[in-house]
């Protein structure tokens, strides 16, 4: 009993000490900088009473109630006391510092280390020290999403979109106008009908952060338009680890039903195709009328979809060999999904239905889309530290990519008054390989040089086997059997195989000089800077493509054409007597060779005038040779030279500490592609369009302008406004062309002249410091905006041409851009919860043209998605999460009213249709 009691007034009286304990709160920062001094401390001096300063210079140190003296202190600082500080039970007293450096008591401090740039401390104090206008995401904020790739996760930067789901479009304007660098070097890619780097192939585990660079400078590459992203992948280590993800996806409309697939080979797992779509080794160099054994096969098989898979493996390594430090970071990641929805797609013609006094229908079609993707991929990068001075890199990316895609048409042609029912089996495998060897070395005395340089290679393979399409056909309103097209000759598209090959190497080096000269003071932010630099690329592209339609041959045996698609290509029906026979469409524009060569030099300057305003620029200039020759040797080959300065300038005035505004111009130019001259003609069965190039295409040159202020609350937190005006001349735009009312083409062509403004917000800020509830604390806000205003002039003389003068804003480009999420971390239970929207406004597809094509609009689509990870122990991850919540359609309107945008009473659909929302479920264990 006497125990009993004891311990009952031992634990009552530490209960009423601990009721009567208060705290002191604040933040102890540079008085200089206005940074956070991390690792400060904060004590009550002759006792072992303390608190460390975190990484945003917060600290709490918690004291029973009474009278203080308080000393801040930290190695090359001026102590600071505080005398009297009064501390109450149960209530913060708010007390804040600013140390001073003591350059007296430390001359000079070597810190060995790497630095990490994938949190977003450092990816916000990056922003800061800018010398242009620049916007990104760290790993830290990747990591708090179910982002499964790049091109997910750039949607999330300021005035940042994706369109067609892989290609990035900055600022509102298209892919085309933006250049992508992976780690430095330029990116290859792998489409053939369009330049940009296709950014669903890298997979978001290893993505370190992303930066978007919206002004030029000398050291950026000279064709940007929207902007230069520069993605960098993982590379250095402070420890070993090893991490496995495994996840399973659900798709609604799609997981569990039934899919339609073409056969599969024994390599499609892996993302390429085995040899079976191949073009037989028979084929002879040129096919008049012979008879060569393609397989037989125009109809999918129907299979239940299995959930998709997701995995990845990931080794971190690190090795210490005498004063060397070497680090390297693996990555193998795998996914097979599947994706399969309808699709109304329609075309109007310009005359328009008597009876309705509306646009009438040309057809009225209904595809049902069924999409396998297989990636395989892998990162492999090496980093050596020789010492304080040089540092080597060594990376390595490799991605396969295989799309196994059925598209089944049905529906009418209302203007011929009959019914289809198409197939078409579409395969495509891309291998891309891109590896960097890069080294940065200090030299000189005081390590005031700084000597980089790099060389890289990319490899790119774009196998396309037997694109296999058919159509048949039957009167409008009768329940006749489909009879398959079988063209009497000629090479149409009726029933046809197409087989492509695109090879394309690229070579590039790059070297850079910086000499840093003593400013006002010892900091490297008063240093004044000179900077010579070199880019040198070769690129060499070789694209092969023929088609074969199958034709009558002589004496037809008309009852042939009545056996169904799987058996009326039987082998004993393809004879050149009596049977079917194959007619070669292949032309010599349907294959060209083409190279390109770029030589930039600059130099630039950093000048910081004082504490508070700085400035930097210089001069960019590059010789591009463009040359393409098709496989027609009578036609003129393409060739361009053109050598182009381009200054650019970029001032920083810093109102305090937090808080700076930014200025920019920059001459900046955009190219044309070599599919933008290649004037062979691709017929796309989905979208039902012929592409063709344009060899009069002319390089467009560009006038930018930027101007934003920033506010930096704490080291992670930011908030930015800013605007920007962009000036066109030969502006590259994809357009609509008159051919024919009966078929949609389009193709390439210059805008005489463009412009484009807008403004742009971005804030990213927590509650911390704002509330005393710890769960609030715990929540963070970002918000992003751009509001943008464009227009163009297409004016042609000759009113039979392809256009007149529209009042209509950029093709690709959106008036608006929204993006927001809310994010809860709880470190001590291990959870994070996010939710992030995203809206893009109206932005044309397709440019319409005088006589026989309306514009293409696409339409705004909310988005809502949700993710949850929860940790259990120090190895194991749990992560849920829904995408694509709302599942809103994807509309892609005609504007029948020709005014740039759409009204609520314009109904006529291009395409419409819902990919269906996405859950996941997944493990990830961290040995």
């Amino acid at each position: 009993m006497r125990r009993s009691f004891l311990l009952f007034l031992l634990l009552t009286v530490s209960s009423l000490a601990f009721a009567q304990q208060g705290s002191i709160v604040g933040k102890v920062v540079d008085k200089k900088t206005g940074e956070a001094v991390i690792g400060a401390t904060v004590v009550v001096p002759g006792t072992t009473q303390a608190a460390p300063v975190d990484v945003e210079g917060n600290y709490e140190l918690k004291l029973p109630a009474g009278t203080y003296n308080i000393l801040m202190t930290y190695i090359g600082y001026k102590p600071m006391n505080f005398t009297g500080i009064v501390v109450s039970a149960g209530q913060k007293t708010t007390l804040n510092g600013a140390l001073e450096e003591n350059v007296h008591s430390l001359q000079e401090v070597t810190v060995t280390g790497q630095k990490q740039t994938g949190t977003e401390v450092a990816l916000i104090q990056d922003l800061r020290k800018s010398e242009v206008v620049v916007s990104g995401m760290s790993n830290d904020q990747i990591v708090k999403t179910l982002d499964r790739d790049a091109a997910e996760v750039v949607k999330r930067i300021p005035g940042v979109t994706i369109q067609n789901n892989n290609f990035i479009v900055i600022r509102g304007l298209a892919e085309r106008y933006n250049t992508v660098l992976l780690n430095d070097a330029l990116t290859p890619s792998a489409e053939v009908d369009t330049r940009s780097f296709s950014f669903d192939i890298l997979p978001s585990s290893v993505i370190d952060r992303v930066l978007i660079f919206k002004s030029g400078s000398p050291e950026l590459p000279g064709e940007m338009g929207g902007g230069a992203v520069k993605v960098y992948t993982k590379n250095s280590v402070l420890d070993n680890a090893t991490s496995l993800s495994i996840s399973g996806w659900y798709r609604a409309g799609t997981t569990g039903q039934n899919y339609m697939s073409s056969a599969r080979g024994n390599s499609d797992w892996l993302g390429f195709d085995s040899g079976q779509r191949q073009l037989p080794n028979s084929t002879p160099e040129r096919v008049e009328g012979s008879v060569v054994g393609f397989r037989n096969q125009w109809t999918p098989q129907t299979i239940t979809a299995r959930p998709d898979l997701r995995m990845s493996l990931g080794l971190n390594r690190r090795f210490e060999i005498g004063q060397a430090y070497l680090s390297n970071v693996t990555s193998v990641s795998y996914s097979n999904t599947h994706e399969q929805y309808s699709i109304n797609r329609n075309r109007y013609l310009i005359e328009l239905d008597p009876t309705t006094g509306q646009p009438a229908p040309q057809y009225l079609f209904k595809d049902e889309r069924s999409l396998t993707g297989t990636r395989l991929g892998v990162i492999h990068n090496w980093q050596l530290r020789l010492n304080n001075r040089n540092r080597l890199e060594f990376r390595n990316f490799l991605n396969q990519y295989g799309t196994d895609e059925v598209l089944h048409r049905t529906g009418t042609i209302v203007d011929q008054e009959q019914d289809r029912d198409d197939y078409a089996l579409h395969y495509q495998s891309r291998t891309i390989y891109s590896g960097q060897l890069q080294g940065t070395h200090e030299v000189g005395p005081k390590d005031r040089t700084t000597l980089s340089w790099a060389a890289g290679y990319n490899y790119v393979f774009r196998d396309e086997p037997d694109y296999s399409r058919y159509r048949a056909t039957r009167m409008m309103g009768t329940d006749r059997a489909f009879r398959v097209n079988i063209p009497n000759g000629g090479n149409a598209f009726d029933v046809s195989r197409y087989f492509s090959d695109l090879r394309e190497n690229t070579y590039m080096t790059s070297g850079q000089w910086e000499y840093r000269l003593p400013g006002r003071d010892t900091t490297s932010a008063t240093q004044y800077k000179l900077r010579a630099g070199f880019y040198a690329e070769q690129k060499k592209r070789d694209y092969d493509s023929r088609y074969f339609s199958y034709v009558r041959g002589r004496n037809f045996n008309g009852a042939l054409a009545n056996l169904p698609i799987n058996e009326i290509f039987a082998p004993q029906n393809v004879r050149e007597d009596g049977g079917f026979v194959l007619a070669e469409g292949t032309t010599g524009e349907d294959r060209y060779s083409a190279e390109n060569t770029l030589l930039a030099g600059y130099v630039g300057v950093v000048v910081p005038i004082s504490d508070k305003f700085s400035l930097s620029g210089g001069v960019r200039v590059e010789y591009n040779r463009k040359y393409l020759q098709n496989g027609d040797p009578t036609d003129t080959a393409y060739l361009e030279r053109r050598v182009i300065p381009m200054p650019s300038f970029n001032a920083t005035y810093n109102f305090t500490e937090r808080s700076l505004l930014r200025l920019g111009g920059s001459i900046t130019v955009n190219r044309p592609e070599f599919r933008e001259v290649a004037t062979y003609n691709y017929f796309d069965f989905g979208l039902n369009a012929d592409i063709s190039g344009n060899a009069r295409l002319k390089t467009a040159t560009i006038y930018n302008a930027d101007l934003r202020y920033e506010f930096y609350p704490t080291r992670s937190e930011m908030i930015s406004v800013g605007a920007f005006y962009k000036y066109f001349r030969n502006a590259i735009e994809q357009v609509t062309k008159s051919v024919s009312s009966s078929q949609l083409n389009l193709t390439y062509d210059n805008a005489r002249m463009a412009y484009d403004a807008g403004v742009e917000l971005e804030a990213r800020k927590s509650l911390l410091g704002l509330t005393s509830s710890p769960v609030l604390q715990r929540f963070a806000f970002v918000l992003n905006a751009s509001f943008i205003y464009s227009r163009v002039d297409l004016y042609k003389k000759a009113s039979t041409e392809n256009f007149a003068l529209f009042n209509r804003a950029l093709q690709g480009q959106s008036p608006y851009v929204v993006n927001a999420g809310v994010f809860y971390q709880d470190d001590d239970h291990k959870l994070q919860v996010s939710a992030q929207y995203n809206v893009v406004g109206q932005r044309i597809q397709f440019v319409g043209d005088r006589q026989f094509n309306y514009s293409i609009i696409e339409m705004p689509r909310h988005v809502i998605d949700l993710a949850v990870t929860k940790g259990f122990g120090k190895h194991l991850q749990l992560k849920a999460g829904a995408q694509d919540i709302l599942n809103q359609y994807v509309r892609l309107l005609y504007d029948f009213d020709r005014n740039g945008k759409i009204s609520s009473d314009e109904r006529g659909a291009f395409a419409r249709y819902r990919r269906g929302n996405y859950s996941t479920l997944g493990l990830v264990y961290n040995f």
